[in-house]
């Protein structure tokens, strides 16, 4: 049966550098022309986290050797940046593959805003690592010049954390529902969305932040009445007791189940967790709505329920 598939591209899927990500979406999107051969609606997001941190480190390096021409970029606005070229190399690939087997379609991307609550506690706790690592000296140059925290990311290093908040709304939905209503594949919600909350005058403006791309991408599955939200990761399947003796791979848990796991402790923070969260609020939010979560090349099996792990309301 045709499905209303979000399909959420990890790092993985894109590459690190232009040239790699030209070249690593050209087999990306054969898995996501396979669900639209078959019949599927399929709706693309993706992570930016690689391609916001280059964005950002060029353009404050143009800054440094020239402040009185360059301005600082704010990272929403290079969230913005990213959400279009990465955008451009999806919709082209996705094109060409899609044209090797006689199907012409509209492939857009959307430029995505996703509001945020300005008073989410993620602002008094940033933790989302972005950019590359940088000395101590460095950290501590740039804190006292502009503000930024740092912190150790996982023993590998000092780097700059922003906030994660959640979102509340994606203020394209309804430009995203008519692009799909008329046939279109849609590219949205690129990086988690370029993130915004409502100021005093009751408008719109960028904040520095950077949203999950699993949970905005939730949000929007939730929105547009989504059947199913598959989110990419590295491993084809969830497991408990990852990496112990007891490890097991799980084909199939439900919202109340992955609450337990996740009060055991069971999925690590800024991995597996926030995949689960995401998967979980999905589930939860419509009457049969499914999420999976597998590696990229199993996304087809996933969907006939040959593998991955898939993530129910009950």
């Amino acid at each position: 049966m045709k499905k209303r598939i979000v399909i959420a591209l990890g790092g993985n899927a894109l590459g690190k550098t232009v040239s790699e990500q030209a070249v690593v979406v050209k087999g990306t999107v054969k898995v996501i022309a396979d669900l639209i051969r078959d019949g599927h609606e399929v709706i693309i997001s993706h992570g930016n986290g690689p391609q916001v941190g280059m964005i950002q480190k060029a353009l404050s390096a143009l800054h440094a050797q020239d402040p009185e021409n360059y301005e600082i970029c704010p990272l929403y606005v290079c969230a913005a940046m990213s959400q279009g070229y990465i955008g451009y190399d999806l919709q082209k690939a996705l094109k060409n593959e899609l044209v090797k087997s006689g199907i012409s379609k509209r492939i857009s991307t959307l430029l995505t805003q996703v509001e945020v609550d300005s008073k989410d506690p993620a602002f008094e706790n940033p933790t989302k690592p972005i950019g590359a690592y940088v000395s101590e000296e460095e950290a501590k140059r740039l804190r006292q010049t502009r503000g930024f925290v740092f912190a150790e990311d996982a023993g590998r290093g000092i780097r700059r954390v922003v906030a994660s908040p959640k979102p509340v709304n994606i203020l394209e939905i309804d430009t995203i529902r008519s692009m799909l209503d008329q046939g279109e594949i849609v590219i949205a919600c690129g990086g988690g969305g370029i993130p915004v909350v409502k100021n005093a005058e009751d408008e719109y403006e960028g904040i520095e932040a950077i949203i999950d791309k699993d949970f905005a991408s939730a949000k929007l599955a939730e929105l547009i009445h989504a059947d199913y939200l598959i989110i990419l990761t590295a491993v084809e399947k969830v497991a408990i007791n990852y990496g112990k003796p007891d490890q097991q791979w799980l084909s199939r848990m439900s919202v109340k189940e992955a609450e337990r796991y996740i009060e055991e402790g069971q999925f690590a923070p800024g991995s597996m967790l926030p995949k689960v969260e995401a998967a979980m609020q999905f589930a939860g939010s419509g009457q049969g709505r499914r999420a999976l979560i597998t590696l990229l090349e199993k996304a087809k099996e996933g969907i006939e329920g040959k593998t991955g792990t898939e993530i129910v309301c009950c």
